[in-house]
């Protein structure tokens, strides 16, 4: 597996309202330990599309990542121009940072937002040119996850692509790893 499509929740689907929210710290846990595993199996790219939430969080665990493994890259392809053009001064700061570091950036539509038929067009283009997908999301809790979810599934039954899923009982169980270490010091 060379290319990841990664995504997942936005923030405020999980009631995460701040960046420093301690689950924010237990998200990228997961997705880092995802991520290296990939990494040292030969990942080369990883695809977001620059959203809010578990896309932006997994760019900067790679901007992390990249200290042990320069040769991990990250592309940032948006669904439309000028996606944060509505966002809130924090939120379109941070985009704009993690943009700054990317090793690629894009847009799959070269316009602004028009209709919702650019995001089906985003996740169709995330699967067809990824060799997989990591993805934050939990079918017992609906969310914007669903529609890249079900649309990966769906590519299946055509094609080899796995999907990883990183649920509530992966972030449950970093949780607990994480009271455990502290409770040995």
């Amino acid at each position: 597996m060379k290319v990841l499509a990664v995504s997942g929740y936005k923030p405020f689907e999980l009631g995460i309202f701040k960046n420093d929210h301690p689950s924010v710290t237990f998200i990228k846990s997961a997705l880092k330990k995802e991520l290296i595993q990939m990494i040292e199996d030969g990942l080369e790219w990883v695809l977001i599309s620059g959203q809010l939430g578990a896309e932006l969080w997994a760019a900067e665990v790679i901007f992390e990542l990249k200290l042990d493994y320069p040769e991990v890259k990250l592309a940032v392809i948006t669904p439309f121009l000028e996606q944060e053009a509505s966002w809130s001064e924090n939120n379109t700061e941070w985009y704009k940072s993690i943009l700054a570091r990317a090793d690629f950036i894009d847009s799959v539509t070269k316009k602004r937002y028009e209709k919702p038929w650019q995001f089906r067009l985003k996740n169709q283009f995330f699967i067809e040119k990824s060799d997989a997908l990591l993805l934050l999301y939990d079918q017992e809790k609906e969310g914007s996850p669903r529609y890249i979810y079900e649309m990966a599934i769906h590519y299946q039954n055509n094609h080899s692509y796995p999907v990883k899923l990183i649920t509530f009982y992966d972030l449950q169980v970093i949780v607990e790893e994480e009271e455990l270490r502290r409770s040995d010091f």
